[in-house]
């Protein structure tokens, strides 16, 4: 056997691996006496069939089982004689095998990057304090409140919190926006829907909770909304002004419940400092998990500033298809209509391809990590993963570790992201800590 490494980059490398017409006689020879073991052809006894009948019978059989054993005996040779540490085949050129002849096979494949890990204790990470402040818990509790809140008729003047039921139709540079909105006429007349006032979180018109501020029952007016330039779910109205009519058919005001032994029980605590302290200890579980999760991510990060080196291009193809997968699903969530989809196109494809060689990149530098420091995956991970798993997709454990056992290769994927998971644990166990001053 011979072997010829040729080097494409510093991850992709081509082995041209040559077995002489002896070496393949050699494979066809074993693979035709296992047929011919195993042959069971009508009038012959098993493992009795001639040669010949075999031969004519299982060509097709044969010459298949013949290309995958000479392959294989290439390319582990050629693993063996070369100690390459090899992520990924890209691609096989099997040329001709046959028996009589001599075979090259060409491999192409992905190799580890070679590099120097870093420094990686005591990587810097800053986070917010975790301790609540007295203005969150009061947004808390006034957040409670609302959700309890009564809504009464009223004929004074809408106010910040209140909710107005209105009518409206909008027109935009002399059209009227029914003749352009497509299947999405909730953009351009209702006979009534409810506003909030001033409200966090917009209605259907961007901004028009911000224009009814100080209506009164029956009353009717036109207002100037501005659709942002990148609005998407009736992109003819991006980036243009609209003029809408309403008339307002209802005011209701908001009553908050009061802070009393009803409103206590309601939520499991004696008093209000029995709130404030189960509000207080719930923020900052919040919070200390979101910090752990920035930790995560600045530590990963630092670590992959200090090194420089190219991913290898088949394990980033096979990451950006699922960054972009993600990508489609978060846009679909939010509406974005097919027709953007086409004209970002280009630009959501270069940003999951950042954004996956970026990932690669991490996850390289993690799994040496582990080597380094010797992190393992136990009985326990698996176990974990398993009774996880089992609670997130409504599976019995037995199932999903059934399945695992079938699937050598999602048993493997699984592996490898509890290697990274114990790897940023132990990262962010060994990191600086400073806390943000507010």
């Amino acid at each position: 056997m011979n072997v010829q490494l040729n080097t494409v980059s510093d991850t992709r490398k081509n082995l041209v691996v040559t077995l002489d017409k002896s070496e393949v006689e050699t494979e066809h020879k074993a693979v035709v006496g296992e047929f011919v073991r195993q042959a069971r052809l009508p009038g012959f006894r098993p493992g009795k069939a001639p040669l010949a009948i075999v031969l004519k019978r299982f060509a097709k059989e044969i010459a298949e089982e013949l290309k995958q054993k000479v392959v294989t005996k290439a390319y582990q040779g050629a693993l063996e004689k070369e100690k390459l540490e090899v992520l990924n085949v890209v691609s096989v050129e099997e040329g001709t095998i046959e028996a009589g002849l001599s075979a090259a096979i060409t491999v192409t494949v992905d190799v580890r990057p070679e590099f120097i890990l870093p420094d990686y204790v005591g990587l810097p990470t800053q986070v917010p304090a975790a301790d609540p402040t007295d203005a969150e818990i009061d947004s808390v509790i006034q957040g409670l409140r609302g959700e309890r809140a009564d809504f009464k008729p009223t004929e004074r003047a809408a106010a910040k919190g209140d909710y107005v039921k209105l009518s409206y139709e909008g027109s935009c540079e002399g059209k009227k926006i029914a003749e352009i909105a497509g299947d999405k006429q909730l953009y351009a007349a209702v006979p009534q829907t409810w506003e909030e006032v001033e409200g966090a979180n917009e209605g259907i018109i961007p901004g028009l909770g911000k224009q009814i501020s100080g209506v009164v029952k029956g009353d009717k007016r036109t207002v100037t909304i501005s659709f942002p330039a990148d609005f998407q779910p009736v992109p003819a109205l991006a980036g243009k002004t609209a003029e809408y009519a309403i008339e307002i058919q209802e005011v209701r005001e908001r009553i908050l419940p009061e802070l009393d032994a009803e409103f206590f029980k309601a939520h499991r605590v004696d008093d209000l400092e029995g709130l404030k302290s189960q509000i207080r200890s719930s923020l900052k579980l919040q919070k200390e998990r979101q910090n752990r999760a920035t930790q995560r991510n600045q530590v990963t990060q630092a670590l992959a500033d200090k090194v420089n080196f190219e991913p290898p291009s088949s394990l980033v193809e096979a990451e950006t298809q699922g960054v972009l997968r993600q990508f489609i699903e978060e846009n679909m969530r939010r509406g974005i209509s097919a027709e953007q989809f086409e004209k970002d196109k280009k630009e959501l494809f270069d940003g999951a391809r950042k954004a996956a060689a970026n990932r690669v990149k991490v996850q390289l530098i993690l799994a040496k990590v582990a080597e380094a420091e010797k992190i393992q995956v136990t009985d326990r991970d698996i176990d974990l993963f398993i009774r996880n798993e089992a609670a997130r997709s409504n599976r019995s454990p037995d199932k999903v570790a059934k399945d695992l056992s079938k699937n050598r290769e999602a048993l493997r994927s699984v592996q490898q992201s509890i290697i990274f998971d114990k790897s940023v644990d132990f990262l962010v166990s060994k990191a600086s800590l400073s806390v943000a001053q507010s």
